[in-house]
């Protein structure tokens, strides 16, 4: 089987860290069929003028061809009208990358676009260019935040009919995906994994030790984009409060962001036991999940977080936001608290007890029972298979009449 990866969600040069989760899950596919990855990049024109305050200008340096774990990445450039809006950047992007996805006529078997708008309402529109079948993966924001904007979810109710099948990484954005048309027998729910060589149980001594960090600290654990919608704000103000769930607790965030200044200003005012790392490589992120006591992850809306998993996979509990696919999860109180999102003084309070209580990492990592990243691949490479089987049965009895 060929596969043809169409996303606008995949590290770059420029970009090295993004989207490690799709990174780890093509690779592994790439073990088990033939994949090459369309990994766009947005352009306008005189973008790179403008590159000290448009991401368009920072990624004009980008190759249009790499190649990354031994994935060949073609890197089109896609039209980016940011002052136009959402209702034409599905088309846009279609008509962006038509000529490059048409050299690839008779050498796929099946578009997956890994985002849902654009990317996933583009696939439909060119796999039809290419007589193949179209996949679209579902990742959280792009349901439960893009397609919610009028322009997306109307073509959305285009596309999600149109797709052979659609995977989502948790069962929630699988039922939004229901509710704007998709067959319920069409969608598949494949879980994220993740690499359990690096995220397990390990001495936390130790990586203490390596990171600098007091071996007596009580240390939680933030892990991801600083932002509001991310909870970023919400988490600091809980330290902020000056509650006393969180005396003597010593919050340690890693990520960069649109909110980070906004959380330096409120823990500088407030003298809150704040440390900022800024974004750090992910091959570092096993050593400060060994370190810490627990991980929080207060977003506003979720689809199936990596943070979430790696930490329970390291055996670190976790307080976290009913959202999304969190609850699915974190389905035992051996695994953390869930807590309601915008709420700091809920937050603090579970963070409190979280961080006390003792606990065993290798039943937290046992209770998980997280899939690895080739397992996760499997479930998207049946998928895949599926789509392509339905797909040739349909056009059978067309190609018998003719």
């Amino acid at each position: 089987m060929r596969v043809l990866i169409m996303t606008k969600i995949f590290p770059n040069r420029i970009e090295p860290h993004s989207s490690p989760f799709n990174r780890a899950q093509f690779t592994a596919l790439s073990r088990l069929c033939e994949v090459e990855i369309l990994a766009t990049i947005p352009w306008f024109p005189g973008a790179q003028a403008l590159r000290r305050w448009s991401r368009a200008g920072q990624l004009v340096d980008v190759p249009s061809r790499d190649h990354l774990d031994g994935l060949p990445v073609r890197h089109p450039r896609f039209l980016f009208l940011p002052k136009i809006g959402n209702a034409i950047s599905g088309p846009l992007y279609a008509a962006s990358l038509a000529a490059c996805v048409l050299s690839y006529r008779g050498r796929v078997d099946v578009i997956l676009g890994s985002w849902a708008y654009p990317d996933g309402f583009a696939a439909v529109m060119l796999a039809g260019l290419l007589g193949v079948p179209a996949v679209i993966k579902l990742h959280g924001s792009d349901m439960d935040v893009v397609a919610r904007l009028p322009g997306p979810r109307r073509r959305l109710r285009w596309a999600f009919p149109r797709a052979q099948r659609v995977v989502a990484v948790s069962r929630p954005l699988g039922e939004a995906a229901a509710a704007l048309g998709v067959a319920a027998n069409r969608i598949d729910v494949v879980p994220n994994g993740v690499d359990t060589t690096r995220f397990r149980p390990s001495d936390r001594a130790a990586a203490r030790r390596e990171l600098g960090v007091a071996l007596d600290a009580r240390v939680v654990l933030y892990v991801g984009r600083v932002e509001a919608e991310k909870g970023a704000i919400d988490l600091v103000e809980a330290f902020s409060r000056g509650a006393t769930d969180l005396q003597g607790v010593d919050l340690v965030m890693i990520g960069d962001g649109s909110a980070l200044q906004r959380c330096r200003d409120i823990a500088e005012k407030s003298s809150a036991r704040v440390v900022f790392k800024g974004a750090r490589p992910h091959a570092e992120i096993p050593r400060w999940l060994a370190a810490c006591d627990v991980l929080a992850l207060p977003s506003w809306h979720e689809g199936m977080p990596n943070a979430v998993i790696e930490a329970i996979a390291s055996g670190r509990r976790v307080v976290a936001t009913r959202v999304g696919g969190i609850p699915d999860v974190m389905s035992s109180d051996a695994l953390g608290e869930l807590v309601a999102p915008k709420d700091p003084s809920a937050l603090a309070g579970a963070l409190g007890r979280t961080v006390r209580a003792p606990y065993d990492p290798s039943t937290v990592a046992k209770v998980a029972s997280v899939p690895d990243w080739n397992a996760s691949a499997g479930f998207l490479h049946e998928s895949l298979r599926r789509a392509v089987a339905g797909w040739r049965e349909e056009r059978q009895p067309c190609l018998q009449s003719a």
